[in-house]
């Protein structure tokens, strides 16, 4: 209920995690808008994560409630911040959903206990406020009213979880939660800052970006500051510094009237610093540098970052259960559109992508095997020892592509694949042939699998043996032979 920048998000994070959605908005424009939010979204998410996707769910535009919220399970409300239209809205939504409907408000700051004041199953509303990004932003605090069931509370934890967010369950109401109230001070000593004279919008955000906001973004505020404290940590760090919170620094307890002389004054500094980009350039400017942030952070296995991975991994191992072969046909191990960063000048995927495509095709196959994130927690994993990639055609930024996989053979230790890359047409661009050998990682022998895993490769590969070799198969890799 809802379709600007909040609704039109939360639209594309459930629908590319496969969730079929439902938007009601009065607006006229609502749907041009929507799809310039998806459109978005989906070339984000086609370079924030190789993992495969979820068959993406539908979004649907509908002018009525009623068309909206027929049989729906969980209703995201993302109407203006105004007390009265979100209760209005709320009756009138609840004369057609079933009891058993989650309301999910993505009020940025009126407490849910107000919220569902006039409600006749109070116990069904929570708060789930995003930050936009929607579709790219983990973070969604989770706040319960007086009224709120814990069972809507748990629903609501492990849906957001599998959409790929971190819910932050904010256990104590209070106007703003948690991270706009931090948010709001900081932007009240900036409207001083202005207002003053003391810096202009371009240089507190330099400040910002080049500065403290790149701590912040893998660290936070108190853990950083614990490092501040050096070897004593924290207790020295507020013992050094604690007498500081009582000079007059700041205006955190006045607040500047935002009149027009002081908007005039900040709108006319925001044009000089960004009036050169139309809002869908600075998005997308937005979007690429929060994906390098988290790809970064994704290596480190931190903050962020480390949720990413998780989620990546259960995208990864969700795709492997998918059923693949039909009729005796290879399995789709890997499908995505080719990111911009992975092209060279001419615009072509380079070289080394190719080789990345077919490593995410190995990993597409040994998980449909079975060898997923708990099998390698298990101490058991396949390292690649071989490599042959012949390059037959160019394929260019954003274009759609996909792997096939053929098991050669499957004999104790050795796996011997083999991969035909295509564009979506069926054009085929490359093919790679990789010997691989089963190894424990606690005595980084080489062992035989787990049976369980021999046996599915096994079954597979004598299905592959009957369809037809692949052209040029065993030019480098001489077969499985024997360890």
């Amino acid at each position: 209920m809802g379709g600007g920048v909040i609704g039109g998000g939360w639209a594309a994070r459930l629908s590319l995690n496969g969730v079929n959605v439902a938007v009601y908005d009065t607006d006229n424009n609502a749907e041009r808008k929507i799809k310039a939010v998806l459109e978005n979204a989906e070339s984000a998410f086609a370079k924030l994560t190789m993992a495969p996707p979820p068959p993406k769910g539908a979004v649907t535009v509908c002018r009525n409630m009623a068309d909206a919220l027929a049989a729906t399970e969980w209703v995201v409300e993302a109407v203006p911040e105004r007390l009265d239209i979100k209760q209005a809205v709320y009756a009138e939504a609840e004369s057609i959903l079933s009891e058993a409907a989650v309301i999910a408000s993505s009020t940025s700051g009126i407490m849910p206990s107000d919220l569902q004041e006039k409600m006749r199953h109070p116990e069904r509303l929570i708060v789930a406020h995003p930050f936009n990004p929607v579709y790219l932003l983990p973070l969604v605090e989770i706040v319960g009213g007086a009224k709120t069931s814990p069972q809507a509370i748990a629903t609501a934890i492990q849906h957001y979880t599998a959409w790929g967010m971190f819910p932050l369950h904010v256990k104590k109401e209070i106007p703003a939660f948690i991270a706009d109230r931090i948010m709001e001070a900081a932007w009240r000593e900036c409207l001083w800052l202005v207002k003053d004279g003391v810096a202009d919008t371009g240089e507190i955000d330099d400040a910002i970006r080049y500065g403290f906001g790149l701590r912040w973004a893998q660290m936070g505020i108190f853990e950083t500051f614990r490092i501040a404290g050096g070897d004593a940590g924290m207790r020295h760090f507020l013992s050094q510094f604690g007498p500081c919170l009582k000079w007059p620094w700041t205006k955190l307890t006045d607040v500047p009237e935002l009149d027009e002389a002081l908007s005039d004054k900040i709108s006319q500094q925001s044009d000089d610093q960004s009036g050169r980009y139309s809002v869908r350039e600075l998005e997308r400017i937005r979007d690429d540098n929060l994906i390098a942030v988290l790809q970064s952070l994704k290596a480190k296995k931190w903050g962020a970052g480390k949720l990413l991975a998780d989620y990546e991994k259960r995208l990864y191992d969700k795709g492997a259960r998918q059923p693949h072969e039909q009729d005796g046909a290879l399995p789709t191990t890997f499908q995505t559109r080719v990111p911009t960063d992975w092209t060279d000048y001419n615009n072509h995927m380079n070289e080394s992508r190719y080789l990345q495509c077919f490593s995410n095709a190995t990993d597409g196959l040994l998980r449909m095997l079975g060898v997923d994130a708990e099998y390698i927690a298990r101490g058991g994993s396949y390292f690649t020892v071989e490599t042959h990639i012949r390059h037959i055609n160019e394929v260019a930024a954003l274009e759609p592509i996909y792997a096939t996989t053929q098991i050669l053979g499957a004999t104790g230790k050795k796996l011997h694949l083999f991969h035909h890359l295509y564009r979506q047409e069926g054009r085929l661009l490359a093919t790679g042939e990789h010997l691989l050998l089963h190894v424990d990682m606690n005595t980084k022998k080489t062992v035989a699998a787990e049976a369980g895993i021999t046996a599915k490769a096994t079954k597979l590969a004598r299905r592959h043996a009957n369809l037809p070799a692949p052209d040029n198969a065993g030019r480098a890799v001489k077969g499985v032979g024997k360890t």
